[in-house]
């Protein structure tokens, strides 16, 4: 059978009944990454907003590295440094944020909204931004919207920072009281790729469709009891509850990654808008093939591979689902930092039976697993991939994942091409 007959006899439908899967727990030790980067993706969806981290020296070189380039750019983002008087309480914290803030505007008198982000040591020190954006907002009557939210990488994982970000927003998007149906995106998704698929809603005759973030906080689309509600990203619990609050009604899907998740994403929103399977079939038809078209050619690499996931993007369980279906991949364990059944439930159905799912992690337990089975692929952490990688271990940094477009069916070949570099490189490298 060729490569793209057995591509085109993988299932485009999830299991009728929810499947009762209940991960293993592990806590200790655990190889976390800062969630002070979401700030970089959302700096560059959100054009109208400027992020001030409260933190120290460290938390500003975090930065400035995960940016990379964009620091000799226009950078919408600067760090309010806690020295050692702060942290030791013999300043007044909030004098000394105040002053920082009332420079950045100096500086751009332009600015109108601005994020006061939380790290490690303001929330250490207790430091009440909350109170802080609620104080400024009203110095600056308005002027200026000032929101807090926390990146702080103490429990939480780096994409957290996105669904603190998120959720701080969704009690000041105005309340939707017509009887028209609306379709909200929430996710941060790349504008190419957002782009695509606001193409491909017109295309299903779905034109009320909002995004959130929006690429400007003065455009947050209303929410309310019409409001039908896509995640595109499986780490916003927070958001999706707090939207939900406002009367939103979740769509359960798996995520666009791949063909089958981009299909299946579309067609929930599909159904909720009574669009016909045979318009639904038509508009799919042409991206659908070229996604598979794209996927056969990666597949070769990636059938029969052995993938280990470690916790760290909460990205894993969608990524394993693609890896496994589409690409032809054995999952060997999937581990995720945190296991949320009621947005990941129609990504469980799709996976096999006997995947062991991992919630939490014990670093040094996992490892040994890890070693002990050899896969030929682990997507990890990049302070986890380099000791790997000097032990012959092929890895893949899960947080690339969030810097490229993945999403939809244009990206699926590409997504695919992402897992299928290293094992390239380990070809080329080999002796």
């Amino acid at each position: 059978m060729s490569d793209m007959a057995s591509f085109n006899n993988i299932p485009l439908e999830t299991h009728s009944a929810p499947r009762d899967l209940t991960p293993l727990q592990e806590n200790g030790e655990r190889a976390v990454f800062c969630g002070l980067t979401s700030i970089i993706w959302l700096h560059r969806k959100i054009q109208d907003a400027f992020f001030l981290v409260v933190g120290s020296r460290t938390c500003a070189h975090l930065i400035q590295s995960a940016a990379g380039v964009m620091i000799f750019a226009e950078p919408r983002f600067a760090t309010a440094i806690l020295q050692e008087r702060d942290l030791a309480g013999l300043a007044d914290c909030h004098e000394e944020l105040d002053r920082v803030v009332a420079q950045i505007l100096q500086r751009r008198p332009q600015l109108r909204n601005l994020f006061l982000v939380g790290s490690c040591p303001s929330e250490v020190i207790k430091l009440d931004l909350e109170n802080a954006a609620q104080r400024l907002n009203s110095q600056y009557g308005g002027r200026v919207r000032f929101f807090d939210y926390s990146g702080s990488g103490i429990e939480t994982t780096f994409t957290q920072g996105e669904d603190s970000c998120l959720s701080r927003l969704v009690p000041f998007m105005p309340t939707d009281s017509s009887q028209e149906p609306r379709l909200l995106v929430a996710g941060t998704l790349p504008d190419i790729v957002e782009d695509q698929f606001k193409r491909l809603f017109s295309e299903l005759g779905i034109e009320t469709v909002d995004f959130l973030p929006a690429r400007s906080l003065d455009e947050l689309p209303p929410v309310g009891k019409q409001t039908q509600l896509l995640l595109a990203q499986p780490y916003l619990g927070q958001t999706a509850r707090a939207l939900i609050g406002r009367g939103a009604s979740l769509l359960q899907a798996p995520y666009p990654l791949g063909a089958e998740g981009t299909l299946q994403w579309l067609r929930a929103a599909a159904r909720s808008f009574s669009v016909s399977e045979e318009r639904f079939e038509q508009v799919t038809r042409a991206p659908l093939a070229r996604a598979r078209h794209a996927l056969a050619l990666q597949r070769k690499r990636l059938e029969g591979k052995r993938v280990c996931f470690l916790p760290d993007s909460q990205l894993e369980i969608p990524l394993a689902r693609f890896l496994q279906r589409e690409c032809g991949a054995e999952l060997l364990e999937i581990g995720t930092p945190y296991f949320d059944r009621q947005i990941l439930e129609s990504e469980i159905n799709l996976l096999p039976e006997d995947t062991r799912v991992v919630e939490g992690q014990q670093l040094n337990n996992q490892l040994d697993r890890v070693r002990a089975a050899q896969p030929d692929l682990t997507v990890c952490g990049l302070g986890i991939a380099n000791p790997l990688e000097a032990e012959g271990l092929r890895t893949k940094w899960s947080i690339e994942l969030m810097f490229s477009p993945i999403q939809g069916f244009e990206q699926a070949g590409d997504l695919a091409e992402l897992f299928c570099r290293p094992l390239v490189r380990n070809e080329r490298l080999a002796v």
